[in-house]
């Protein structure tokens, strides 16, 4: 515990799934603790911050919108105080090839996953960069490192987040502030809810089964990683995507050992 005593961090999404997961290991860890979100948390939820962090702050905000975002990072500032911590979870899903999304749908899925995470992070950095340190955490995707059927502007936004972060560890790195992403495998979260309805029930069970663990992640495994990057602990680490993905990039099993031993 205390990890993080002091420090001020803002999430984007920080309302539900990984966002709030991680406003709330990070308030346990004694940071300081903002949220921007589009929407009201669950009561149950933000209640579990509180309980840590009295003064935790939720604003509205939407990521996609420049001046709305410079004005909750100014409010965030003052009333917090300067931010050392950021992690952009602000994300959304969708559905499409190539030739079958519609050009809204594309620029919706792009402009809150990649154009977001620029945003938020335009309008950070800078305080950072006065303080001579920082770390800031982008929410990407086993999605964003392979591609996947059915998956082209979350796939293309994914990657994107990738690249950027990479991008900015080469900006940022000698100025002490450092930057890395998670990439998470299938998590349960409310963006994820629809495959466990029955109709898709049958992708949810394929695509949980191509993970080596066996089994799905929770936030707040996802959570924790993101509290490693954030502390001291990975001091020497920027620039690293991260795989949160019980295994979905490793390699695939198929299962040879139990078929040559039946043979």
């Amino acid at each position: 515990m205390g990890r993080l005593k002091g420090r001020v961090a803002l999430v984007t999404g920080g309302a539900s799934g990984i966002g709030r997961a991680c406003v709330e290991r990070f308030a346990q860890e004694g940071a300081r603790v903002a949220a921007l979100d589009v929407a009201e948390p669950a009561d149950a939820s933000w209640k579990a911050v509180r309980d840590c962090d009295p003064d935790a702050l939720l604003i509205e905000a939407d990521v996609r919108d420049e001046e709305s975002i410079e004005r909750a990072v100014s409010r965030v500032t003052q009333k917090r105080g300067p931010i050392d911590v950021l992690v952009n979870a602000a994300g959304v899903h969708g559905i499409g090839s190539v030739d079958t999304l519609e050009a809204e749908e594309w620029d919706r899925i792009v402009d809150i996953n990649l154009k977001g995470t620029f945003l938020v992070s335009k309008h950070v950095v800078p305080g950072m960069r006065e303080r001579g340190r920082g770390s800031i955490i982008n929410l990407a995707s086993v999605e964003g490192l392979e591609g996947m059927e059915s998956q082209a502007a979350y796939n293309a936004s994914k990657g994107g987040v990738v690249l950027l972060t990479r991008n900015m560890a080469c900006d940022f790195g000698p100025e002490g502030i450092r930057v890395n992403c998670l990439c998470p495998g299938y998590i349960e979260t409310p963006m994820t809810q629809i495959l466990r309805e029955d109709a898709l029930r049958v992708i949810h069970d394929r695509f949980q089964g191509l993970h080596l663990l066996g089994r799905s992640g929770q936030p707040e495994e996802v959570a924790g990683a993101a509290l490693f990057l954030a502390s001291d602990d990975a001091s020497f680490v920027t620039g690293h995507a991260l795989a949160v993905d019980g295994g979905f990039t490793a390699g695939r099993r198929l299962e040879y050992n139990d078929l040559v031993s039946t043979t």
